[in-house]
């Protein structure tokens, strides 16, 4: 049975939003299919998918996922950081990064791509633990790539669990290759609703964001 993280990749986005910091430098082999395609062998149910996915699933998460000033965009299954990437070319400040990786290779290559970024290399169901006390309180949005379609809806929970925990009230965006919602929301007391959807990503994908229904 599946519980590990998992890692999902981005293309590069190309709009800027008014009024926040430049982009930083970036290395520009972020994407590293063949680093991405090894681990996706090695543990392949940690993986949502083989292939990387779009510039417009990009480009709707980059959006999507936009903090507040002075919040934090917290990443859970950070893969290569192509998402990461994507936020930093939008104008996301690094220090404003939180990537978790449960994968050793892929943390240390997030590691050397993002040094200004905060990663975290550990399991998400930990997140309240694993969460530096700066940040406590400072998370903006939360971008779930893992695949928790392939869960049980106990180890769902725990995922759900540790995201609120750590960004009370925030929710959290979820991009999925599912044609339906991923996860069954009434039974998480939550409020479901597709945001995006990319025909043309292989395979094609969507991103929903998840709400307390309180």
């Amino acid at each position: 049975m599946m519980t590990d993280g998992v890692q999902s990749v981005l293309a590069r986005v190309e709009f800027s939003t008014p009024g926040i910091d430049e982009p930083p430098a970036q290395p520009t082999a972020v994407a590293r299919p063949a680093l991405f395609l090894r681990r996706w062998l090695a543990h392949p149910l940690r993986t949502a998918s083989i292939v990387p996915s779009s510039e417009t699933l990009c480009r709707h998460i980059a959006r999507l996922a936009w903090p507040a000033p002075g919040k934090a965009v917290l990443e859970l299954g950070a893969g290569t950081g192509v998402v990461a990437r994507a936020m930093l070319a939008a104008g996301l400040a690094p220090e404003r990064l939180i990537l978790v990786e449960i994968d050793p290779q892929m943390a240390a290559h997030l590691r050397a791509c993002f040094p200004e970024a905060t990663v975290i290399e550990g399991d998400a169901r930990a997140l309240p633990e694993l969460l530096p006390a700066r940040w406590q309180g400072r998370i903006g949005s939360v971008i779930c790539g893992l695949p928790l379609v392939m869960l049980p809806i106990e180890e769902q929970r725990r995922f759900i669990d540790a995201m609120t925990a750590v960004a009370p009230g925030r929710g959290f965006l979820q991009y999925s290759y599912c044609l339906t919602s991923p996860l069954p929301a009434r039974r998480h007391g939550l409020v479901a609703r597709r945001e995006a959807w990319t025909p043309l990503n292989l395979p094609p994908a969507s991103v929903w964001r998840y709400s307390s229904a309180a």
